[in-house]
């Protein structure tokens, strides 16, 4: 049987020119990131099947790669169950592995702690433009920061590096998880009926609001609920100041201090973004991740026409580990779509130096060969990038591939 020369579906191969990007963005972040006090940290990519299947990562615990116990551990006349033959799985996002890395490493951390980490994840989703089964994720999070300084901090330092990789005119949406289910409650539905809701309600941009109104009548809700919990959002969408109009409506209902947090994250934002783009408050943003219990936020770009970026603040989940609630926040880009969108549009990497190519005819003496290698060596000495490889019968073609690969100027040695 002839072996399969493609990847597995989902997964792919990066080109030189790819890679290139690749290198030069992840550069870009951990500079950017760094700059801005957040510490670099590296997890495992397996994670105890426990912790990915604790009903944290919502539809993505759909999609794990689980791992088969190994050696006497593995028992399949006697195994009934799954749980019988599985004891792991590959890790579907960073925050998981990385609330697991602080509940064991947190004496040794600073308080608060800023972690940014860069790792592949992989889910077993349906692969399209920008997604796929194994990608790239980067993530910054700050860990024992209760304020809402972490969210001014992700923000900022987010979208100064989209500042850095020449992307402006973006849109960055917030909301709060609180707003959501005070919203629900002011309108009549239970708690235990709100997951049904939001999910319905983030649908909104797709079925508008007449849909969002009867898929919640087809879920079986009052219609009473239904239309006084969908008017809110109409008012809000004609009131002069949307954050007064819920101040004033769920007073009350809505915790101290929610809608002053956003304003303050808002103002503060707006007054030290380091390029341009909008801040805008989107009561109908939900986001899928079961774990986040205020601050979410996410970032659209119209080059893409969806989310790049997301995150928001998770503060119960650190204590599923080690019984003490600790507050954290993060905001994690979504690389693969940045790197979808700078290679569709033909990204060069500014300010870079200009790759030689030697091409040294075949079957060259020694002498002449060591001559030409001395030259290479000189000019790597000198910061410059050099290719020594023999010429082939077609030079054209053999440029026009290095030329690809971003070699600008050539050399000819000949045995002559």
């Amino acid at each position: 049987m002839a072996l399969k020369k493609k990847p597995v579906k989902g997964m792919k191969d990066m080109l030189p020119a790819e890679m290139q990007v690749r290198d030069y963005v992840t550069g870009l972040i951990k500079e950017t990131y760094k700059s801005f006090g957040f510490s670099p940290i590296e997890t495992p990519c397996v994670e105890h099947i426990e912790n990915l299947c604790s009903k944290q990562g919502g539809d993505n615990e759909k999609l794990i790669f689980k791992i088969m116990k190994r050696g006497e551990k593995l028992d399949l006349q006697r195994a009934e169950t799954e749980a019988d033959v599985t004891d792991s799985g590959l890790r579907y996002d960073l925050t998981v592995p990385l609330s697991r890395f602080y509940s064991n490493n947190a004496n040794d951390l600073p308080s608060p702690f800023k972690a940014l980490q860069i790792g592949s994840v992989w889910r077993a989703d349906q692969p399209q433009r920008g997604r796929f089964r194994q990608f790239v994720q980067c993530d910054i999070d700050i860990l024992g920061e209760a304020g809402c300084l972490a969210e001014i901090e992700l923000i900022l330092a987010t979208t100064t590096l989209l500042g850095r990789l020449d992307f402006s005119d973006f849109k960055v949406r917030i909301n709060e998880r609180r707003i959501l289910k005070a919203m629900a409650s002011y309108s009549g539905f239970a708690e235990d009926q709100f997951d049904t809701v939001f999910i319905i309600l983030d649908k909104m941009d797709k079925i508008g609001w007449d849909g969002v109104k009867k898929e919640l009548a087809e879920a079986g809700f009052e219609q009473e609920k239904v239309d006084r919990y969908v008017s809110m959002f109409l008012e809000m969408e004609s009131a002069p100041d949307s954050l007064r109009y819920l101040e004033e409506t769920l007073g009350g209902i809505l915790e101290d201090g929610v809608i002053g947090n956003l304003r303050t994250i808002r103002e503060s934002v707006e007054a030290t973004r380091a390029c341009k783009f909008e801040l805008v408050f989107d009561p109908t943003l939900v986001r899928g991740m079961s774990y986040y219990t205020g601050t979410i936020f996410e970032i659209e770009m119209a080059q893409f026409g969806s989310s790049v970026a997301g995150g928001g603040r998770y503060d119960k989940m650190i204590g599923k580990f080690t019984g003490n609630d600790v507050p954290a926040c993060g905001f994690s880009i979504g690389f693969e779509r940045i790197i979808t969108i700078l290679m569709e549009q033909g990204f060069e990497i500014p300010g870079a130096a200009g790759k030689k190519a030697y091409l040294v005819e075949k079957k060259m003496p020694a002498e002449k060969l060591c001559q030409v290698l001395k030259e290479a060596k000189a000019e790597r000495e000198n910061g410059t990038q050099v290719l020594v490889t023999i010429m082939n019968k077609n030079k054209k073609f053999q440029k026009e591939q290095l030329a690809r690969e971003g070699y600008t100027e050539f050399r000819e040695f000949f045995n002559r």
